[in-house]
């Protein structure tokens, strides 16, 4: 039999030491290995039949926004437009990164929506991305978009897209529900509310509005897929029985929220300021809360303190209701007069 040769660790050693003192000598130390391979990736991908439309990061810290891939042709290139016009709200900070995901896969439905001429219907969003997707759709050839919440005031809708010929009526995405009960004695809140729905097993991105009655209850949109399952499977709100049924949206009784102003004077903008002064709570706790995703501004979770507020901005903390920042006038000595617009 051959004899076997065993693997000397010695000359090993020397001929690893001896490849790597060549690596060294073609490219030095910090020679990037695998640039050929990256290279020929590059070539590969622009290659492709299909048109890639970067969005570069700048140079600022915004939010960087993903890479999508349109087809050719004039839907393609209006859809791009809208991609970038979408692009520029991220580049300048105003657009939250979650926001720009949510808008991109609206623009996704409604290219496959005009191209197949049907019409797709999104789930119940919130206002921030309802603006930013009505605004980038309306750049959009051949696509028609109509948002509804149950109501002309509502704040969470579906938006439904199709081509022109395709929607020439607003279609019926949303339902609506009347959860009574005798509220007198254990009066529930718009937690206690969509608390029953989620312990259901119903996803938040099922529900629209929420409007409380008062000692009577509450009226609720809903995805109309979801009215027999709930008018069944409801039966307690907190510890009070309730009877959950089906109402026409015409019989929906709207009023609008009552509020309470008040001013603070801040030395800065900072979340953490401003919301702690408004909800009457000391820094450190609401920091603890923001740690545990508890407190929300224009209805994305905000995890950093050293965020700032602006006019216009809704901050809403779990179990403490939700506020809105009003007008903003600055002193001589530098510091902020906020006006903040509490609801009640």
């Amino acid at each position: 039999m051959p004899q076997r040769h065993k693997h000397n660790p010695t000359r090993l050693g020397e001929r690893q030491a001896r490849h790597a003192s060549v690596g060294e000598r073609k490219g030095g130390k910090n020679r990037r290995p695998g640039r050929h391979s990256e290279r020929m990736a590059a070539a590969v991908a622009l290659a492709r039949p299909l048109r890639r439309v970067p969005h570069l990061p700048p140079r600022s810290r915004s939010v960087p926004t993903p890479l999508h891939f349109f087809a050719r042709g004039r839907c393609g290139v209006a859809l791009a437009v809208a991609a970038a016009a979408v692009g520029d709200s991220s580049a300048k900070g105003s657009v939250h990164r979650h926001v720009i995901e949510e808008v991109m896969d609206i623009l996704d439905m409604a290219q496959m929506a005009s191209q197949r001429r049907d019409v797709f219907h999104t789930s119940f969003l919130t206002p921030p991305i309802i603006k930013e997707a009505m605004l980038a759709i309306k750049k959009l050839a051949d696509i028609k978009a109509v948002a509804q919440g149950g109501y002309p005031q509502a704040e969470r809708c579906r938006i439904s897209v199709g081509h022109p010929d395709s929607m020439r009526s607003n279609p019926d995405v949303v339902a609506a529900l009347s959860i009574s009960g005798n509220f007198r004695l254990e009066p529930c809140s718009h937690g206690d509310f969509l608390g029953a729905i989620l312990g259901a097993g119903i996803t938040r991105e099922k529900v629209g509005d929420i409007l409380l009655q008062g000692e009577r209850g509450a009226q609720v949109l809903v995805d109309p897929e979801l009215v027999d399952y709930l008018t069944f499977t409801l039966e307690k709100v907190g510890k009070v029985g309730i009877s959950c049924t089906q109402i026409p949206l015409l019989a929906i009784e709207y009023e609008p929220p009552r509020t309470k102003s008040s001013k603070t004077v801040e030395s800065s903008l900072r979340v953490d300021a401003v919301a702690s002064a408004g909800f009457k709570i000391s820094r450190t706790k609401l920091g603890s809360m923001m740690s545990y995703g508890d407190v929300r501004v224009n209805w994305s979770v905000v995890t950093k303190s050293g965020a700032t507020l602006k006019a216009g901005d809704v901050v809403s903390v779990s179990g403490l209701g939700r506020l809105k920042i009003g007008e903003i006038v600055t002193t001589k000595r530098g510091k902020y007069v906020v006006q903040l617009i509490q609801y009640l």
